[in-house]
This record gives C-alpha cells, sequence and structure tokens, in this order.
C-alpha cells in the first residue's frame, strides 16, 4: 500500500473497530486559525496537530523559517496525539494535504511505517456524505508508547549545502508556487526566487480539480 489512504479505505477500518489515529493538520499560509476550523468540523476521533508550534520550532536565520523539532520534542509531542508504537495513522488537512505531507514525512522519519494521507483531505471526506464531529479531541490518555527510531533517519534528506551542489548531478525541485520561484510574488521569504538550478514542480499540480492525488506517471 503506498502513502494515500481513500475515504472508503478509512471509513471501513472506523466501522470496523480497527484502531487508527487520526490527526488534523489544518494549516495554511496566511490563515492562522486552523484550530478554530478544525473545532467547527472535523473528521470523527480527529486529534488537531498545529504546524506552527508542534511540526516546527521557531525561525531562526541559520535553521530557516519552520526549523524540524529535535527527536525528543517530536517524540514527545506524537506521544500526546495518542500515538503508540505500530500505529496505523492518517493524516489529513483541507489544502490539498501540503501541511498534512510534513507531518507524513516526519512520522516515517521517526520510524513509523504505517502512515497514510487522507486522498482528497477533510472535502473528501465531506464529499462522501460522512459524519463529522465539532470541539476537541483529546486522545492521548493511556497511549504514551510511540518512540522515536533509535537510529533516526528513517527518511532520506540533505542539508543546505548539499541542496546547493545536488543540481549539478540530481535533480532539485522547487515544490512552492510557480509565482514563488519566479520571483514574481513572495508572500513570505524576504528574497523572492530560487535556488540556484532548482527545477518548478509545484505542490498543486499533484493533484486534479476536487484535490485527488493524480496516478503515478508511468
Amino acid at each position: 500500500m503506498g502513502p494515500l489512504m481513500a475515504v472508503p479505505a478509512l471509513a471501513a477500518r472506523f466501522d470496523a473497530g480497527q484502531r487508527t489515529v487520526v490527526l488534523d493538520v489544518r494549516w495554511a499560509l496566511g490563515d492562522p486559525h486552523g484550530r478554530e476550523h478544525y473545532l467547527e468540523g472535523h473528521l470523527p476521533g480527529a486529534v488537531f496537530v498545529d504546524l506552527a508550534t508542534e511540526l516546527a520550532t521557531p525561525a531562526t536565520p541559520s535553521g530557516g523559517r519552520h526549523p524540524l523539532p529535535t527527536d525528543t520534542e517530536f517524540q514527545e509531542t506524537a506521544r500526546r496525539w495518542g500515538i503508540n508504537n505500530g500505529d496505523v495513522v492518517v493524516a489529513y488537512d483541507n489544502s490539498g494535504n501540503m501541511a498534512a505531507a510534513r507531518l507524513w514525512w516526519m512520522l516515517r522519519n521517526a520510524g513509523l511505517r504505517d502512515v497514510y494521507l487522507l486522498d482528497g483531505g477533510l472535502a473528501a471526506w465531506r464529499d462522501a456524505g460522512l459524519p463529522l464531529d465539532t470541539g476537541p479531541v483529546d486522545a492521548a490518555v493511556g497511549r504514551v508508547s510511540f518512540d522515536v527510531s533509535p537510529a533516526g533517519g528513517g527518511m532520506p534528506s540533505i542539508d543546505a549545502a548539499g541542496t546547493a551542489d545536488w543540481p549539478a548531478t540530481g535533480v532539485l525541485l522547487d515544490a512552492r508556487a510557480g509565482e514563488r520561484y519566479r520571483g514574481e510574488f513572495e508572500p513570505v521569504d524576504p528574497r523572492a526566487g530560487h535556488i540556484p538550478g532548482a527545477l518548478s514542480a509545484p505542490t498543486t499540480e499533484n493533484m486534479d480539480g476536487a484535490g485527488y492525488f493524480l496516478p503515478p506517471m508511468s
């Protein structure tokens, strides 16, 4: 099974009573009200994840805008979400899974294998006529056995120096919007443009008009 879980598959897990940790990563650039949106309606049992404070640490000149937390910090946070070692975890958002993908990568990097993105996100669940809950969910009580893999580095990564050198030997993709890549519009960073040699590959072009991921290229 790949990194995606379809709405019918998740609904079937719920119906069968199969333990599934569902995480709502409601975050989008320019919208600081993710928790409020979550409280207004979320998948049953979903726990809210705050990207800015739980999936990142404060910005620094050397660390960038959203530095990753330490392994220890992330382990404690994941335990608060109610994750056990070996759990099936499904993450979603309401912005094309662009925020949820960060959580997917972090959990996989920490050693958890059964992590999925809900294909189509919140909109797909709602369009299927499935129920939503309101208010907060605290799923962590009594479930605190998640441990970051001692080996670490479950997902490949490179540092800033490696990124600068990468285009000489491989392909470096810039997943931001095309206008940001081209330097035509920059709402956040102090300097517009892209890393020399990087190719534009906007994340939004990975999805169809309804927010579902396109099939892999053959």
